[in-house]
């Protein structure tokens, strides 16, 4: 199912890295009901980023549950050699890869690489990465994904710098290729977020840390309503 099936006028996706996995199951469930439509999930290889996150095995276990609510799983590999992994995250369920501009040398053959597998692609730039680069590489994916945090770490505060980068790189894509921010993603940022042409916003801490994943995800809904 391609990204244009998924998205409705702007998608809040939760970041399953900043879940309990004590209760991840229950949590997905949780916003499930709430309308979530797309799951973040990050894979960290302890080389392109030093904390080693999850892979495969997780998202395994997690698909069905996402699937049969007519969900999706966004992965996203912050991780040498990207294309290494696409088999396994198909396999296990991924719906869809988003590797970094800053982790290959050949983005199109990469592109290619996910296709291959039957993926959905997106190509994400870190904040020190010009837009205008990221936008003259991502030629054939369905998604860029402008980081406003430096990738790794969940928690970490959104970079107001990012609100220009935002709305550069959407005035350079075309109108099919979605935008996604993530990093720092809250109401009171939400809105700004979205008004420069993000319809992609991952959210982590906002939502995993409020005791009510369902109002928490509803706020956020509310804050670009």
């Amino acid at each position: 199912m391609p990204w244009r099936e998924w998205i409705r006028t702007v998608e809040i996706e939760p970041s399953l890295y900043a879940a309990d996995f004590a209760r991840l199951g229950d949590q997905i469930e949780v916003l499930l009901r709430a309308g979530v439509r797309i799951f973040h999930f990050d894979v960290g290889d302890g080389h392109f980023v030093p904390p080693i996150t999850m892979g495969a095995i997780v998202l395994q276990s997690i698909s069905p549950i996402v699937h049969n609510s007519g969900g999706v799983l966004d992965c996203h590999l912050m991780v040498e050699e990207p294309q290494r992994h696409f088999e396994a995250v198909a396999a296990a369920g991924g719906d869809s890869v988003t590797f970094h501009y800053e982790a290959v040398e050949d983005v199109a053959a990469v592109v290619r690489a996910a296709r291959e597998q039957e993926l959905q692609v997106g190509l994400a730039f870190k904040p020190e990465t010009e837009p205008e680069a990221a936008a003259e590489a991502a030629k054939g994916v369905d998604v860029v994904l402008c980081m406003s945090i430096e990738p790794g770490y969940s928690g970490q505060p959104f970079m107001r710098e990012a609100i220009p980068r935002i709305r550069r790189v959407r005035e350079l894509l075309p109108a099919e290729v979605h935008v996604q921010v993530d990093g720092g993603i809250g109401p009171d940022n939400a809105r700004a977020v979205w008004e420069a042409g993000a319809t992609l916003l991952v959210a982590g801490t906002s939502i995993f840390g409020r005791e009510d994943l369902t109002r928490a995800y509803r706020r956020l809904l509310e804050a670009v309503a």
